[in-house]
């Protein structure tokens, strides 16, 4: 009987709006539909359903208005939630592809160097030749399958919970941010006929905002520092032969950009987030401007 009793009382509830025939006891807390488990997104107050979450609007309601933020103010989004880092995954996989396929022309190309001559190229080449782009591409280029291999699995381990804390666009604000300042500090501070490339830069600036995040979260930090670590040793491992400055300065970057995302006050929270990118690449701009005063 009280099975019965059970199933009437379940078939008497209304199904969701997106699945019929799952009968629910739960309703959108903006637009009032009827939402199922699989549907159902925690808000701060109550659950939402997916449109209202990607869009914004909903019954009564002005787009925006209590919309689910993350810790860092970024709006919530249904779908992917790693579907950037996915992207940047599929971007440095195809640079690469390109690589192996033209060969050392495409790389030489691109690469990081301050001022050099590079054989079938006409006249020095470099940054300071005004080839600026070489800070920007250069984030994008390896060396090798191990050294595509490591940044890839390191950005598929930081860049998803990296992404869903800050937000598609405060994760990529951070991440090129930081790519940048390691491609300045490694032209200020490297020979000027140094090649350099590589994510790593804006690897190790995932590694520094994922510890000021965590311990924002207060969360056990031993494996993110740990990890951390082992990368420094090998950084500095003389027979490895990385280029430790683009690592320092994608490290420092992603630290201090992560403390103004994580750490921003609510009233003044755009303001500080997205000044925090501001200061740090302007500070980068000067150490281009410095190395190009010295070497042209």
């Amino acid at each position: 009987m009280n099975q019965d009793q059970d199933e009437a009382r379940q078939s008497s509830l209304p199904g969701c709006y997106r699945h019929p025939e799952v009968h629910t006891g739960i309703s959108c807390a903006r637009c009032a539909r009827p939402i199922c488990p699989q549907c159902m997104i925690s808000a701060s107050v109550g659950f939402q359903c997916p449109e209202c979450v990607r869009s914004g609007s909903g019954t009564g309601h002005a787009p925006g208005a209590n919309r689910p933020r993350t810790v860092a103010g970024g709006a919530l989004r249904a779908g992917d939630p790693q579907l950037l880092t996915k992207i940047l995954i599929g971007i440095n996989a195809v640079v690469f592809l390109v690589q192996q396929t033209v060969g050392d022309r495409f790389t030489d190309a691109f690469f990081l160097i301050g001022r050099a001559g590079i054989p079938g190229f006409d006249g020095p080449q470099g940054v300071a030749e005004g080839q600026w782009y070489r800070l920007l591409t250069s984030m994008f280029l390896h060396g090798g399958f191990a050294h595509i291999a490591f940044n890839m699995l390191s950005l598929w381990w930081l860049g998803g919970p990296l992404e869903a804390a800050l937000g598609r666009a405060r994760y990529l604000a951070l991440y090129m941010v930081s790519g940048l300042a390691g491609g300045a500090l490694t032209y200020l501070l490297a020979a000027s006929n140094e090649p350099s490339l590589g994510a790593s830069g804006a690897i190790f600036g995932l590694f520094g905002a994922m510890a000021v995040l965590m311990r924002r979260m207060r969360y056990d930090m031993r494996p993110v520092i740990g990890l951390l670590v082992v990368n420094l040793i090998f950084t500095f491992n003389p027979w490895v032969g990385i280029a430790w400055q683009a690592h320092v300065g994608g490290l420092v970057a992603g630290v201090l950009v992560g403390i103004g995302m994580v750490h921003a006050p609510a009233p003044r929270r755009a303001l500080t987030q997205w000044g925090s990118c501001v200061l740090v690449l302007a500070a980068s701009l000067a150490l281009v401007l410095i190395r190009t005063a010295e070497l042209i």
